[in-house]
């Protein structure tokens, strides 16, 4: 029987919209009352992630920061943390000042960015529909080098690049590269989320990627948990779309991708579901855990 079940957000739990169905949340409420931990794992800040994790009652641990980070829920504590230097970080700013790329800064606690575009602006549109204490929090700054070297006692998650010129981002990559001490997400495929604009669905789609500490990745924080909670591997569903999910689904027990995945994670999935528009986490677990015993 299934103890774990690691899942990711967006893409995944979410719907296009950022929104967890009443199925999805009713069917993970049957996992939790069978004593199944359920561990959100995304590449979000802390207080997203938490406030997601409240709603659908998964109130013990989720893993931030593509597994730079646990959070103990109860405790109100980190119970791992691999974060990022403010030097490195530095030196991916100065990067991409130079070359004139849109980026983002994830702290635990915010995401700092120079303009509304791209996922943080997807974020912003998804807090609009939210109350104060579950919103995404997103700090816009002038001069991010500055900002960043001023700041105090932070910690440092993972930066995200995005453009929309394939051309561009692929030479940043490049260049990125050269930077030591860093893993940088290998991402081929445009991100395509949807915004509400008045009565019109408005699609926002860009290439991007996400650069961590080397060796943060969601799977090494899943075996820290698994160690902890005294589950085994073959014990543990992990289900995500993106290639930062890769990793736990091929190495996890049961490892499931959504529909809509990239190829280089339906390749390595044991089982694929629905996509996140057609309950497809809601229809995965309906499948693997026998939740009417």
């Amino acid at each position: 029987m299934y103890q774990l079940i690691a899942i990711d957000l967006d893409g995944t739990l979410l719907n296009s919209y950022g929104v967890v169905t009443d199925r999805t949340k009713q069917t993970i409420k049957k996992c939790i009352d069978k004593g199944i931990e359920i561990v959100l794992a995304s590449g979000r800040p802390n207080d997203s992630i938490e406030a997601i994790a409240k709603e659908i009652g998964a109130e013990h641990y989720f893993i931030a920061g593509n597994g730079a980070l646990i959070y103990d829920i109860k405790k109100q504590k980190v119970i791992y943390e691999k974060y990022m230097s403010k030097e490195k970080v530095l030196e991916i700013i100065k990067l991409c000042e130079q070359n004139s790329i849109s980026y983002n800064v994830y702290t635990d606690k915010t995401i700092l960015a120079t303009s509304l575009k791209y996922n943080v602006l997807y974020y912003h549109k998804e807090n609009l529909k939210k109350e104060e204490s579950k919103k995404t929090h997103i700090n816009i700054v002038d001069d991010m080098y500055t900002y960043v070297k001023q700041m105090q006692e932070e910690k440092f998650l993972k930066i995200t690049i995005c453009d929309t010129n394939s051309n561009v981002f692929n030479a940043i990559i490049r260049k990125m590269k050269q930077i030591k001490g860093i893993d940088i997400l290998e991402v081929s495929h445009m991100s395509r989320k949807i915004i509400k604009q008045g009565t019109e669905d408005v699609p926002i789609e860009y290439y991007y990627t996400e650069i961590s500490l080397q060796e943060v990745d969601k799977y090494n924080a899943l075996q820290f948990l698994q160690k902890k909670l005294n589950i085994k591997n073959e014990e543990t569903i992990a289900i995500g779309d993106n290639m930062n999910d890769k990793k736990m689904i091929q190495k996890a027990g049961m490892g499931i991708a959504m529909k809509q995945s990239c190829p280089a994670i339906i390749e390595v999935a044991d089982y694929v579901t629905e996509g996140n528009n057609e309950d497809g986490v809601a229809k995965a677990l309906e499948n693997f855990v026998k939740l009417d015993r």
